[in-house]
């Protein structure tokens, strides 16, 4: 279990765990007696390894939803919910600048000169992109659209949603977590019946 602590750390700290952020680790968890060796040893700390529906992406989930689990559960579920409507924003944004026909999914390339090009040549996609960047979640102050892309996907990498092979070299790719964010939306649309067509139609015609 020793060789494994490493990665059983990052899933207590709460760090997602897919093929983009971490290949090797992801197909670790793939093993079935591996994830019981792991579960026995998160058992007495009322975790285990979880994944989402189609298997792209590892984390930790409780075993018991105690009251201290629910409360933790409601931190993390209200932190999410906050960048929700942002990150929705941003992949719709996306979307739009660089023509695609679909949502964004795990092992998409983003090359943030295209993005910042496309952008630039469009006065409603500044508008949006400036609107974006001052959201509390990103925080820019800048009111140059290249510097404000660039706090915007500095943030988006820093909660785990993109990941930067070389960090001389300006490009993305798409993680996992970003599956279970459109999971997340599903679940809230489904089953707790929140105002989200209402509130972003644009965003819901991508899933």
């Amino acid at each position: 279990m020793i060789e494994h602590g490493p990665l059983l750390e990052r899933l207590l700290e709460g760090e997602f765990i897919c093929s983009i952020t971490d290949e090797h680790s992801f197909h670790k968890l793939q093993n079935d007696e591996l994830v019981n060796d792991l579960n026995h040893f998160l058992r007495p700390l009322n975790r285990r390894v979880a994944k989402n529906d189609d298997g792209s992406v590892y984390f930790l989930a409780y075993c018991d939803l105690t009251q201290n689990a629910r409360q933790h559960l409601s931190h993390q579920f209200a932190s999410t919910v906050q960048s929700l409507l942002p990150m929705l924003e941003w992949m719709q944004l996306v979307q739009e600048a660089l023509g695609r026909d679909g949502a964004l999914n795990a092992g998409d390339t983003i090359k943030l000169q295209d993005f910042e090009s496309k952008v630039v040549d469009n006065q409603s996609l500044i508008h949006r992109l400036a609107h974006l960047a001052n959201d509390r979640v990103f925080k820019s102050s800048s009111d140059k659209p290249d510097m404000q892309i660039k706090q915007v996907f500095k943030r988006i990498k820093e909660m785990g949603y993109l990941h930067q092979p070389h960090k001389d070299r300006l490009f993305y790719i798409v993680t996992g977590k970003v599956e279970q964010l459109i999971e997340l939306v599903r679940f809230i649309k489904d089953e707790e019946n929140l105002p989200i067509d209402d509130a972003t139609p644009e965003q819901e015609a991508m899933f």
